[in-house]
Order: structure tokens, then sequence, then C-alpha cells
């Protein structure tokens, strides 16, 4: 993948969305949204044309730029959102371990392959497909430390169909993340280049409608 500030962007704001999917879903349900599907999709996408692609081109990151503006851009009154910036971090981390744990890439990528087989017959969506990419993430990323703690409502948070879509956004964003290092991002360009690709984000977004959307509260370990 070419290490342009636009690729760059692009799978940042990808981490971004799969943990705004993962938050917006922990307190208020199950959804298949468009930048669900997208998201989800991107799983898939192992071979692609170009780092948009990835997500069935740049409108399905259109979330994820709409919220990367929205947090690069944050200050006075409209504050950085502290419950997603600990989502990404730890996505990051977790997959900056994965990446040096072999086994558990290969486990991980035969599994996506075999899921890849299921969606082909249901739908990337399928509850089946969305069960069995949870299990992937519960073998693999789960048994990482430290194991990501999703907060939201109780109720929503115990119901089956909604923990398996958690953990397959988390997954979707581990795999934004491994397209992000690939296109060259890291930890260190998130601080010194923060303006440049705030820019860049904004640039490719203002293509784009920008869906962004974003109790009893709880947590649950994942």
């Amino acid at each position: 993948m070419p290490k342009h500030i636009n690729d760059i962007t692009i799978a940042l704001a990808g981490i971004y969305q799969a943990a705004h999917l993962v938050q917006r879903i922990a307190h208020r349900g199950h959804e298949i949204s468009p930048a669900v599907r997208a998201s989800i999709h991107s799983l898939f996408k192992l071979d692609a044309a170009d780092t948009a692609d990835v997500f069935g081109g740049l409108t399905g990151v259109a979330t994820g730029l709409s919220v990367l503006a929205e947090q690069f851009g944050a200050s006075g009154r409209h504050q950085r959102d502290l419950e997603l910036t600990r989502y990404v971090i730890s996505l990051i981390a977790l997959e900056r371990k994965l990446s040096r744990d072999r086994p558990q890439l290969k486990e991980l990528r035969s599994g996506v392959e075999a899921a890849a087989a299921q969606a082909d017959y249901f739908s990337e969506t399928h509850a089946n497909v969305l069960a069995r990419l949870a299990d992937i993430y519960r073998n693999t990323i789960s048994t990482l430390t430290p194991r990501i703690m999703v907060s939201g409502e109780s109720a929503i948070l115990s119901n089956p169909d909604n923990a398996s879509l958690i953990r397959t956004l988390l997954l979707a964003g581990i795999r934004a993340t491994v397209l992000w290092r690939q296109c060259g991002g890291n930890r260190m360009a998130l601080v010194l280049r923060r303006n440049t690709i705030l820019q860049a984000c904004n640039r490719l977004a203002a293509r784009l409608p920008s869906p962004r959307a974003t109790g009893d509260n709880s947590d649950i370990s994942v």
C-alpha cells in the first residue's frame, strides 16, 4: 500500500468508525447500518485495489471520516470523546501485540477465510456469520492483554446478538489498524501529524455525506 496521507487517513478513519460503532451499539443496541456493513465487509477484503476499496469505496468509511474529524478537531466546548479514544488506543495496542504472534495471525486469517465462505452462502451480516466472526475474535484477540472493556447498557451487552456484533466490529477495528500500519501509520504520527491528518480528513469528508450518528450502565470484557 502507498504511504500517502490520504491512505493513512482513510485507514485511521476505519479504526475510528469501528470504535464508534462499538460504542453506539453498546449504548443503543443492535443495528446493521451502511457503516456497519462497510466495516464488516473490510474483514473479507484482504486483497484490495486501494485503501478505500477495503471498505467498498470512500463512502464506506464516511462515518469514520466524520468521527475522526470531530475528534481531531475537538477543542473548547467540543471535547474529545474519552471512551471512544480508549477503544482506539486499545485496538492499536492489541494489533501491535497480534503482529508479533504468528500462530494467532495464522489462526485469525484461516478463521476469516472460513467465515468468508459462510458469508458467500448467507451474507456478510447474517447472524451465523457474525457469530463465527465473534468466535474468531474471542479465540484470538481476546486472549491478548489488556482485553478491551466495552461500556454500555447491561441489558444490551448481555444480548448474544449484540455481543457478537460488538466483537465482530472490534475485529474490523483490528483489520483497519493492520491497514493503517501498512499505509505507514504509527502512534507518533498521531501526535506529530495531527493537523495534517485533520486536513486530509476534511478534504476527503467534504466530498461525502457525513452520517455521524452517534440507563443502567455496565461494562463487558471482550
